[in-house]
């Protein structure tokens, strides 16, 4: 048998007077309680997507400044000859430039490889190592 309790403002009831059961009481908390998570979805969804917008906007800056500089390194590579020729014949400084250029290709080339090789294969062995602990886990816990 249930005995009525008196309203709760929080509850909904407010200072009406009326009184509500505890199964009443229940069941409005569990109704609240699912409108509150609907409530923190919702409001984590616009979040979310506030600041998806954000970043896209951020990563099409960051490709237009990628843009100019490629220009940036273009000129002065040309800034670099034009000096050079200053000194020596311009297919001389051309050549020295380029083969400057070739030199960086090669060291990043190399620095590349060898991350791709430190990085592969590209298993998630720390979460494999830990779902096997927890296998452990449970097995030892079951004997």
């Amino acid at each position: 048998m249930s005995t009525p309790l008196s309203t709760s403002p929080l509850a909904g009831g407010g200072a009406t007077g009326r009184e509500r059961t505890l199964g009443q009481l229940v069941s409005d908390l569990s109704e609240q309680g699912a409108r509150l998570v609907r409530a923190e979805i919702d409001l984590a969804k616009a979040e979310l997507v506030a600041k998806t917008k954000s970043l896209g906007t951020g990563a099409g800056i960051l490709a237009a400044a990628g843009v100019v500089a490629l220009y940036l390194v273009n000129v002065v590579l040309a800034l670099m000859i034009i000096v050079l020729d200053e000194w020596l014949p311009l297919w001389a400084a051309a050549l020295i430039v380029a083969g400057l250029l070739l030199v960086v290709v090669l060291v990043l080339a190399l620095v590349g490889i060898r991350v791709l090789k430190a990085g592969t294969p590209p298993a998630p062995t720390r979460a494999q190592e830990n779902v096997q602990e927890d296998i452990t886990a449970v097995k030892e816990a079951i004997r």
